[in-house]
């Protein structure tokens, strides 16, 4: 890590003028094939890793968002150039963000056993794909530091996926210490949480993580400080369960908790998370229906939003792997229908009196804490995102649907 102690970081984030929420800008830039880094695929050959970058034409911006995407394919198939990634690329493009469809390295041995337990195969391929998207991560930051080509906020990274994907973003947001990796995996061989797929020295934390149709090993690896959590997935999802099960038929298969249970966790831990619940709804339904697509696009757009308006993501450096989140109070559910919780953060001193403003800046309920944990009743606001305003802290989002 080029980082030895916490780095202040105030927020840098431009958000007015509709940026970041409207797509203001008509066209996109497509720079294709740039190479982030390379790596030992799971055969022994050396890969080049390439992703494709989507900017706002036109935009003179002198400091953006970064989004980038993992596609989907069960570890054996999909590019950074199928349909969806770069529909959901160009659409957050045209926002103002910068984004970016990665490559990562596919495949796995295939012995033709079926067993019914976690399986080192599948479990390979994930960390593989975790360390390429790490890579990326800190690819974004070497250039924010060297030729800054790409004119990026590097506090402001978030990383999402679809599917295989999403396992992949869900692994770098949350698989952050080797004790958390089945032994059986033999991470060491691999070259550890990090990986050596390109751009060491730089840090590979994350703003946020978007999880579209995914699932990681256990819901304990999401953890207090973690970054915030968007999933979008179908209750009728027969590939990749939305609550807890086993992935795989032809290939072997991996027992797996879905979205249905990671937010009740994160929720717990006290991190901020959002789940649109698809119900009924299959595997991806995203990927070819224009109204699930849409539904995902819009819950994306609001839940990264507000984390524009933050202090960005705090890079630490304890050791490689390791990261913490910036000292900002953690709300949930978002949106929520009756009341939303606020846990304050240990490090803030405990504020006598809080103010909620609406939409104007209008102060229409004042509370006072009697603790960290915050409730903030519903009663008879209208439908609308609200900020809490603590004295000298930056305003927490609340939002009642």
């Amino acid at each position: 890590m080029l980082l030895a102690g916490l780095q202040t970081v105030s927020a840098q984030i431009d958000t007015t003028g509709g940026r970041y929420y409207r797509p203001i800008f008509p066209n996109v830039t497509v720079t294709s094939g740039v190479a982030y880094g390379s790596a030992v695929t799971f055969a022994g050959t050396t890969q080049t890793l390439l992703m494709d970058i989507y900017q706002p034409t036109g935009d003179a911006t002198p400091q953006r968002p970064v989004i980038i995407f993992a596609h989907q394919g069960g570890f054996v198939l999909g590019s950074r150039t199928d349909a969806y990634m770069v529909a959901v690329c160009t659409q957050f493009a045209k926002l103002g963000y910068v984004t970016a469809s990665i490559d990562y390295r596919l495949g796995f041995p295939f012995t033709g056993l079926n067993v019914p337990a976690d399986t080192p195969q599948v479990a390979r391929a994930a960390i593989r794909g975790m360390q390429d998207l790490r890579a990326a991560v800190r690819f974004f930051r070497k250039d924010a530091a060297t030729a800054n080509l790409y004119r990026v906020q590097p506090n402001y990274i978030t990383v999402g996926g679809s599917s295989a994907g999403a396992f992949v973003a869900l692994a770098v947001g949350y698989l952050d210490k080797p004790s958390e990796v089945p032994a059986y995996v033999d991470l060491a061989s691999l070259g550890g949480i990090e990986g050596a797929s390109g751009n060491p020295g730089y840090s590979s934390a994350v703003l946020a993580v978007l999880n579209l149709s995914g699932a990681i090993e256990n819901p304990s690896l999401i953890e207090p400080g973690n970054a915030p959590l968007c999933s979008v997935h179908g209750t009728a999802d027969a590939t990749v369960p939305y609550f807890q099960g086993r992935v795989g038929s032809v290939f072997p298969p991996k027992y797996v908790y879905g979205s249905g249970r990671l937010h009740p966790r994160a929720t717990a831990v006290g991190i901020r998370n959002t789940l649109r619940t698809l119900r009924g709804a299959g595997h991806i339904p995203f990927e070819n229906n224009a109204a699930y697509a849409d539904t995902t696009f819009r819950t994306i757009r609001d839940f990264l939003r507000p984390s524009l308006g933050q202090a960005g993501t705090v890079v630490i450096a304890t050791k490689p792997g390791s990261a913490q989140a910036v000292p900002v109070a953690q709300t949930y559910p978002l949106p929520a229908e009756d009341a939303v919780r606020v846990l304050l953060p240990e490090s803030w001193p405990l504020p006598a009196e809080a103010y909620l403003l609406d939409a104007t800046g209008r102060a229409v309920r004042t509370l006072r804490p009697g603790g960290r944990t915050v409730t903030v009743l519903r009663g008879s606001l209208k439908a609308g995102m609200y900020w809490l305003k603590f004295p000298g802290q930056v305003p927490v989002r609340v939002e009642f649907q």
